[in-house]
């Protein structure tokens, strides 16, 4: 069986477009969107300036992370290594766009289904090579069997040095590069104008653009000057540089100045690429934050036997639970660029995809929340008696209890699978989820409490609960995912943007003062004075939740805005 790759010799390639212009029409690729292109980038100072090229695509990996994370199957690997997807049963979850470390998929405006480079299988199952590859004057695209010996791609790439992008991913990429420069195999190398040579910048990149006005450069946040430079002097006398902040380069590049010709690096022209998930992911992370902790907090007061929950409260509290949790699933569908299918990931499901797994606890946990509520709601009518109802609402909080957690913690490992997304990547993400939901489902049920008090004894614990939760937040948002330096340039670059850049203010002003200080403050007035204590607990609960949602909108946004191409 072959093992099919390719190798594009930039010693030959004159950035003609003609391998961009065959594959559209070989593969009737829409307007917008490509499965190949030609990446422009000058670099120098007159007299002293170059272009470089770089042919982008599906680098067809040998370990892919598109298909580990397609949740039904539409993206996969066939048995000669190319890396296919079948458009009839993709559900546009966009997933996989988070997934790919090369911005090298896109979604099909016309089918609303996921796309990328195919490799041509149709020609090569017909014996016949891709069209990029025929077309291409200069025979600078070579595709064939890397197991081989005898084939020209396999004696190329061990007669001649090569490159890869992004090698440290660990996606194994089957696309080499001889010649290729660092200025283009590194997307942030280069700065990107407002105008490309024969393009305007649109869509989400002009979006990014238009606002860097109000981004406080990453050379700012470096001690000293702007250059990185100060006028501190060692014991000797000898002048001294401060090292600038791990993981950002220097001044904003990702080289030493004298790496990339001193002066000048810009982006002359580049495929344009959408940012996938909007403000419905923040949203359900917010609502299946609050479902899950309120059944947990639930779960806990009776586990615990901090108090005798009344049958009608818990039944109220479980209602609310899935009513957030069925919030979660509707946005999720509403998110799908083919909402329709959704019944797909349930039908077809994927085992590898944190995004199927997620779907079948969300299930689970409804399931448990469901008939507890039903139990708790038959006792408060009359339909159940109180002694079989007490006898199995242990059982229902101790099987509630780690549904719920996982129903909260999941989202970290479908994270964790979006390789293209360095920041998302965190060890302390499932921690964080579980304290978030701890913390959005107790405010719920103290904002809630204005209508319907808390039980005695259970309206303590929450308090504490609330209070407590709020605190770890603080500090594994502050000291843990953004005091710690980020292990990549890329991780840094999108901590930066929430922390320093276009989504400071939804972070510092809503995420850490109107999410975390004032509630704890206000957590504080009710203690002082306990004759304001429901609504200034109540209040403090509401703006814990739009913090969480304008952390969780900076957290989602921001690693989609820093380029993979």
């Amino acid at each position: 069986m072959p093992n099919y790759g390719f190798l594009i010799d930039h010693r030959k390639c004159i950035g003609c477009h003609a391998c961009s212009t065959a594959c559209k029409s070989e593969n009737e690729v829409p307007l917008g969107v490509y499965r190949t292109w030609v990446k422009y980038v000058e670099a120098g100072t007159f007299p002293d300036t170059r272009r470089y090229f770089q042919v982008t695509r599906c680098n067809h990996c040998a370990n892919p992370p598109c298909v580990r994370i397609c949740p039904v199957t539409a993206m996969y690997q066939r048995a000669d290594g190319i890396v296919e997807f079948d458009p009839r049963v993709c559900i546009g979850c966009k997933a996989c766009l988070q997934a790919c470390p090369y911005d090298a998929i896109y979604i099909d405006p016309e089918t609303h289904s996921a796309a990328k480079c195919h490799f041509c299988s149709h020609r090569i199952e017909l014996g016949l090579k891709p069209a990029c590859e025929v077309v291409c004057p200069e025979q600078a695209i070579i595709s064939g069997d890397l197991d081989d010996p005898n084939s020209l791609i396999r004696r190329l790439i061990a007669r001649e040095p090569v490159t890869v992008r992004k090698p440290e991913q660990g996606t194994a990429p089957k696309l080499f590069y001889i010649d290729a420069n660092e200025v283009t195999l590194t997307p942030t190398t280069s700065s990107h104008q407002a105008t490309f040579v024969w393009a305007d910048v649109a869509s989400d990149q002009a979006r990014s653009l238009a606002t860097q006005r109000d981004i406080i450069p990453l050379e700012a946040v470096h001690s000293g000057s702007s250059n990185g430079r100060t006028a501190h002097h060692a014991v000797s006398g000898v002048p001294l540089r401060i090292p600038g902040v791990q993981g950002l380069g220097y001044g904003g590049n990702a080289f030493a100045p004298a790496r990339v010709a001193g002066q000048m690096v810009q982006t002359a022209y580049n495929a344009q690429h959408t940012i996938p998930w909007h403000w419905p992911v923040p949203a359900y992370l917010v609502t299946k934050g609050i479902g899950s902790g309120i059944c947990m907090a639930t779960a806990l007061t009776i586990v615990l036997g901090i108090a005798s929950l009344p049958p009608f409260f818990t039944a109220v509290a479980l209602f609310l639970a899935l009513l957030f949790t069925g919030i979660t699933t509707a946005l999720l569908v509403y998110d799908l660029e083919k909402p329709r299918m959704f019944l797909t990931i349930l039908t077809r499901p994927q085992w590898r995809s944190w995004l199927t797994r997620g779907a079948f606890l969300l299930i689970a946990f409804t399931a448990v929340a469901g008939v507890w509520f039903l139990v708790e709601a038959g006792m408060a009518a009359g339909m159940l008696s109180e002694a079989t109802g007490m006898a199995l609402r242990p059982i229902f909080a101790w099987v509630g209890l780690p549904s719920g957690v996982m129903a909260a913690i999941y989202t970290a490992f479908l994270f964790a699978q979006a390789e293209g997304r360095d920041l998302w990547q965190s060890p302390l993400l499932p921690l964080h989820l579980l304290i978030q939901a701890l913390m959005v489902g107790s405010g719920t049920l103290l904002a809630t409490g204005l209508a319907l008090p808390l039980p005695a004894g259970m309206d303590t614990f929450i308090v504490w609960l609330f209070g407590v939760s709020l605190a770890l937040d603080l500090f594994v948002t502050l000291p843990g995912e953004f005091g710690i330096p980020h292990a990549s340039e890329v991780a840094a670059r999108a901590a930066h943007a929430i922390s320093h850049g276009r989504y400071r203010r939804y972070f510092w002003q809503g995420s850490i003062l109107l999410g975390h200080l004032l509630p704890l403050a206000l957590i504080a007035l009710a203690v002082a004075f306990p004759a304001t204590g429901s609504v200034a607990l109540a209040l403090a609960g509401v703006a814990a939740i739009i913090g969480l949602y304008a952390f969780e909108y900076a957290f989602v946004m921001a690693p989609q805005e820093v380029p993979n191409s």
